[in-house]
């Protein structure tokens, strides 16, 4: 609980630590020594540390009537704690929660009294704003990562889905997670703060529905609500090629992105974000050129990723056989790729391939020689593409792209 909220009524509450801040920030303004006391009088906050944890017995009337008062030399000498100046009451409601005391000729403060008195109001309020805030982005950091590591086995998903109602979120309504992962674009250029980066984050995805939190440094995500025109194919990967573009130009911040299948629920969702997940590890080996990934453009790379990297590695032994020793097996292995995702057309696949037919006939009789395979043969050559996703599976693995 955030010591400076009253958890019954949400109003501010005066903390030492606040007092203080303030005192130190209003005296450094008007020039005159600022003491601030709680509702018994104690100093809590003053530029004179000495005078903290003394009662001031000026204060004491003033909390129980709600009205400033000031003493002359004399009045203040009458009274414990108390130096010639202004004491002055600081009210949150109808609440009397503290005194703002100006030290100084009475008829000099005076003046300044009720302008400090409210600019001390007005930094309590912001203060306890600021905090209120900060516990909402913690909540929020909290909810999504709960939703990225949710276990059925550890966690009831209705007590989640408790947690996105608290948020203002309708845990029934379908949501897509979104990834986003960032790093500096120029290792010598300004850190960027985290708040920053939400915000830019937030000005895209700005749904009433959406939620946007940190799940680790330089590592986004957004539970993204999939209504309306987001159910197009290709809308929230549009919206998520528009973001990398607004980070690099404003904040000079580099990035990938990856969508996950809608999914409703704490459940859906997790599933959503697991594909995601996936997508932003396996994407940039599949398609290096690309800075966003969507699950499903991955979901034949996610399966073979799921299986264990023995039985992935006997399988792209068994059907490449010798393929992968050719110093020319990079290109090998494109033409392969190419052939099947351009649906073994001779025309369609050497435009995809930005090569000239005889060459992709070259190429094709190269790889049937070498492999003993029919490579025209549509069942024969899925197998050789498959092998060939798991072969680029498995060199990113080894370099460390993919963990």
């Amino acid at each position: 609980m955030d010591p400076s909220i009253d958890p019954m009524s949400g109003r501010p509450v005066l903390t030492p630590e606040l007092a203080q801040e303030i005192a130190q920030d209003i005296g450094r303004i008007t020039g005159f020594n600022v003491l601030i006391t709680d509702p018994a009088a104690v100093v809590i906050g003053c530029g004179d540390l000495e005078r903290v944890g003394t009662v001031h017995e000026a204060s004491l009337e003033v909390v129980r009537t709600g009205r400033p008062a000031t003493h002359t030399a004399q009045q203040a000498g009458r009274m414990r704690g108390v130096r010639p100046g202004m004491s002055l009451p600081i009210t949150v409601g109808e609440e009397v929660i503290g005194t703002v005391c100006l030290t100084g000729v009475p008829a000099e403060v005076h003046r300044f009294g009720l302008v400090v008195r409210r600019q001390t109001e007005i930094l309590l309020e912001e203060a306890a704003l600021l905090r209120s805030r900060l516990l909402h982005e913690r909540a929020v950091d909290d909810f999504v990562r709960d939703i990225a590591l949710y276990d059925p086995e550890v966690v009831d998903a209705g007590a989640v889905d408790a947690r996105a109602v608290e948020l203002g979120l309708a845990p029934g309504l379908a949501r897509a997670a979104v990834l986003l992962e960032v790093s500096q674009a120029d290792e010598g250029a300004a850190a960027v703060s985290r708040i920053t980066v939400l915000r830019t984050v937030r000005e895209v995805f700005r749904d009433r529905q959406d939620v946007a939190g940190v799940q680790a440094a330089g590592r986004y995500v957004v539970l993204a609500a999939a209504h309306g025109e987001r159910t197009a194919p290709g809308r929230l990967a549009d919206a998520c090629g528009h973001l990398l573009s607004l980070l690099y130009d404003r904040h000079g911040l580099d990035g990938r992105m990856a969508v996950g299948e809608p999914g409703a629920g704490t459940t859906g969702m997790h599933h959503s974000y697991r594909d995601a997940a996936t997508a932003l590890r396996t994407g940039p080996a599949v398609f290096p050129g690309d800075r966003v990934f969507t699950a499903a453009d991955l979901r034949i790379p996610h399966l073979l990723g799921a299986a264990p990297r023995q039985a992935r590695a006997r399988f792209a032994d068994a059907v490449l056989g010798e393929l992968p020793g050719q110093p020319d097996w990079p290109t090998l292995r494109e033409t392969l790729v190419g052939w099947a995702e351009g649906g073994f057309h001779l025309v369609r696949v050497a435009e995809r391939l930005h090569i000239h037919r005889n060459t992709l006939l070259y190429r094709l009789e190269k790889i049937g020689k070498l492999s003993g395979r029919q490579v025209r043969e549509p069942a024969q050559a899925i197998e050789m593409y498959l092998a060939c996703l798991t072969d680029i599976l498995q060199a990113s693995a080894t370099q460390g792209k993919v963990r």
